[in-house]
């Protein structure tokens, strides 16, 4: 099961991101605007479900949710 490593503050900035990336390509059309589609699926979606698997990597948690393992 993932558990949650992303915050509040960071998860609306990676959705805001991954729409204005969307709108990015969507304008710009084409290749560009696919490869935008794509990348935008990054921060949209690590947004969306509240997991980074880089910040797993790397031990960082911006949830603020400190749960204890029994």
């Amino acid at each position: 099961m993932l558990t949650r490593n992303a915050g509040g503050l960071d998860r609306t900035f990676r959705i805001v991101l991954g729409l204005a990336l969307i709108l990015a390509g969507f304008v710009a059309g084409g290749t560009w605007g696919i490869v935008l589609y794509v990348v935008a699926l990054v921060p949209l979606m690590t947004g969306l479900i509240g997991w980074c698997p880089l910040y797993s990597l790397f031990g960082i948690d911006t949830c603020g949710l400190h749960k204890t393992q029994g």
